[in-house]
């Protein structure tokens, strides 16, 4: 979960720093897709009860609002 956590941002970072908005996108589409994994990771740990439904509940909202951030600058590019 840390890996797909720091992966986000990392993505965003460095499709920024590339020249092109092609490039830049495809990092986003690639951060998208950690989002996914890691929304997968704590579903599953709610399911192995590593955490509450409370816990899951605030952590998929704050992923879902990531998520929609990162497909709203995908669609201005």
């Amino acid at each position: 979960m840390k890996r797909s956590a720091v992966s986000v941002p990392s993505n965003v970072a460095e499709g920024f720093r590339r020249y092109h908005n092609k490039e830049f996108r495809q990092f986003l589409y690639i951060a998208l897709g950690s989002c996914a994994e890691l929304e997968t990771q704590v579903i599953i740990t709610k399911e192995l009860n590593y955490i509450d439904s409370k816990v899951e509940k605030e952590l998929l909202e704050i992923l879902d609002h990531i998520c929609r951030m990162i497909t709203n600058l995908i669609k201005k590019l």
